[in-house]
């Protein structure tokens, strides 16, 4: 297995492949990959989905992926880290930047393409050529427009993670959701900012109705929402870095390990060290 690294905030690069490197990567940044034209299959962290033309991927940091090629396929790379958003946050250019590296990091590290917004699709299409045609054409600023419309496409992919964050979101959500996901996302470690109470004094809506309309748009109640987040944050470290499970309970306000242990196997059927090497 090879490592490998981004020297720079984020780098692009399009190639025509037959056949993918054989060597299977494992990346310590962010690479999104589009496929241009061709079929073949994905496989990431031994799972496996069979792709075309149009799809999009996410490669977080730590994924384990490669490619099976069927037909010669044009992808499209994207690579960039957790600098690159927190300095294009940090400039201001865009609120939603700053919430990209909640979403990012809580991408789901399975199979298949991430773009679940239809009308997202040709625009991702189209910002895409953009960059090829300006890789192209050299003119004067083409790195300065490269940058700019490398945001939108990392926007883009924010949003099409947060519409599929809880199990029945839809593509015509409205705003407000999203905004309550992200506060979540943001205080997850802060319990008293997740009370029932806060989030409706922070929204400034009813109790009553931040509960119905939080139903209604996720499918999920707001307690069934935050408390699979934290599933998720578990399985994260869990899979994908060293942390001890005493380590994991005292991050995430759990009383004590035993704590975490028995909500882990509530929902999972197995303890947080035999979920770890059963995965490994």
């Amino acid at each position: 297995m090879t490592n490998t690294n981004l020297y720079l905030p984020f780098e692009v690069d399009f190639k025509e492949l037959e056949q993918f490197p054989k060597t299977i990567r494992k990346n310590n940044f962010f690479e999104l990959i589009y496929v241009v034209d061709g079929t073949g299959i994905q496989v990431i962290n031994d799972n496996k989905f069979q792709y075309q033309k149009g799809n999009l991927f996410l490669i977080t940091p730590q994924d384990v992926h490669s490619f099976e090629i069927t037909t010669p396929t044009k992808f499209f790379f994207l690579r960039f880290n957790e600098y690159y958003i927190k300095t294009n946050s940090q400039n201001g250019q865009s609120e939603t930047i700053l919430r990209m590296e909640y979403i990012l990091q809580n991408a789901s590290h399975r199979p298949g393409c991430i773009l679940k917004n239809k009308i997202d699709k040709p625009l991702i299409s189209l910002l895409i050529e953009s960059i090829i045609q300006e890789l192209d054409n050299q003119q004067i600023y083409h790195q300065k427009i490269i940058e700019q419309i490398v945001n939108t496409i990392i926007t883009i992919v924010a949003r099409n993670i947060a519409l599929k964050l809880p199990k029945n979101i839809k593509e015509s959500t409205g705003e407000m959701v999203l905004e309550i996901l992200h506060y979540i996302q943001e205080n997850i470690y802060n319990p008293k900012q997740l009370k029932s109470n806060a989030i409706s004094e922070h929204f400034n809506i009813s109790l009553h109705y931040l509960g119905k309309y939080f139903k209604k748009q996720t499918g999920e109640t707001l307690q069934e929402y935050i408390a699979n987040y934290k599933l998720r944050l578990i399985e994260a470290r869990l899979l994908n870095s060293d942390m001890r499970i005493n380590e994991i309970a005292d991050e995430l306000n759990f009383s004590d390990e035993s704590h975490l242990n028995k909500v882990f196997r509530k929902h999972k059927g197995m303890n947080p060290s035999e979920f770890r090497k059963k995965s490994n």
